[in-house]
């Protein structure tokens, strides 16, 4: 298990864990939309870092389903926004 120290998966990384901030700093109890976009994109940097820290030939079946999640988070929280009551 390798350093993998891609460009590609290091600003994706990096990039994940900066909505992830502002998904937090965003969240209000009136608006949680930012939250559960916050929290996927979390759950997609630690896919990214498995990536770089090379445990992902290890992980693969673990990755598809934390991956799944988050994307269904984001499918959730766009829904509850394009039709909120």
């Amino acid at each position: 298990m390798a350093l993998n120290l891609d460009p590609m998966y290091i600003v994706n990384f990096i990039l994940c864990i900066a909505i992830f901030i502002l998904g937090m700093v965003g969240y209000t109890k009136k608006n949680k939309m930012p939250l559960y976009i916050g929290i996927a994109f979390g759950i997609f940097a630690l896919s990214h870092l498995s990536t770089l820290l090379g445990i992902k030939p290890v992980i693969s079946t673990f990755l598809i389903v934390i991956r799944t999640i988050a994307y269904l988070l984001v499918v959730y929280a766009l829904y509850k926004m394009a039709y909120k009551k």
